[in-house]
């Protein structure tokens, strides 16, 4: 039996409301992790380097960002506003306007094209203390399909096909897909068409 489908999206990445001079540190942690996250990747981050990279106290860091996930989600922060923005407000077929079974096959694409740039922190924040399941853009995609699977097949139960769907798109999956199997992009997307397919979710491209 399905489940009632979510009436609504709990929006992540809402901007911080805070003092001129707190979003100045925030800018300079943010700009110091990202920095050295491109210089020597995410798997080095440390919230003790970032706060001498970016001039400011220990303490100021912490008080921001318990640990390293919480650093990393930031990162991720503005990207998945955007990505928020375009699947909830934009146009279709990853925004309304679309059938739905159009508009779940958009948004896993667009979800590994973040992944293609985006892999390395993704992973590291998978792997950390909040974890994938716990963190706020999870809950927003989850909320997202189970509507869209709900439309499809009324019948079935769309909250647990909703982490069906996402499963696969785990950075430590995709990573191991991409690194060690020798995937490329391309061969992720067709294989998560292929799993559609095998759901009965109708593809138009």
């Amino acid at each position: 039996m399905a489940r009632d489908a979510p009436t609504g999206l709990p929006m992540a990445g809402q901007p911080p409301t805070e003092r001129a001079d707190a979003t100045r540190n925030r800018m300079k942690i943010l700009r110091a992790a990202a920095a050295m996250i491109a210089e020597r990747g995410a798997a080095e981050l440390s919230l003790d380097e970032v706060a001498k990279a970016a001039e400011v106290g220990v303490a100021t860091v912490y008080r921001k960002y318990r640990d390293r996930s919480q650093l990393i989600f930031a990162l991720l922060d503005e990207q998945e506003r955007e990505f928020q923005q375009a699947f909830i407000n934009g146009p279709p077929p990853l925004g309304p306007g679309a059938p739905p079974g159009d508009r779940i096959h958009a948004f896993l694409h667009a979800l590994v094209d973040r992944m293609e740039t985006q892999v390395d922190l993704l992973l590291l924040a998978e792997n950390t203390s909040s974890g994938r399941f716990r963190s706020v853009p999870y809950a927003v995609h989850h909320t997202h399909l189970s509507i869209l699977l709900a439309q499809l097949i009324p019948e079935a139960d769309s909250a647990y096909l909703a982490d069906a769907l996402l499963a696969p798109l785990s950075a430590t999956l995709v990573s191991y897909q991409l690194k060690e199997r020798g995937l490329s992009i391309d061969e992720v997307r067709a294989g998560l068409d292929d799993l559609l397919r095998l759901m009965g979710c109708p593809l138009s491209h």
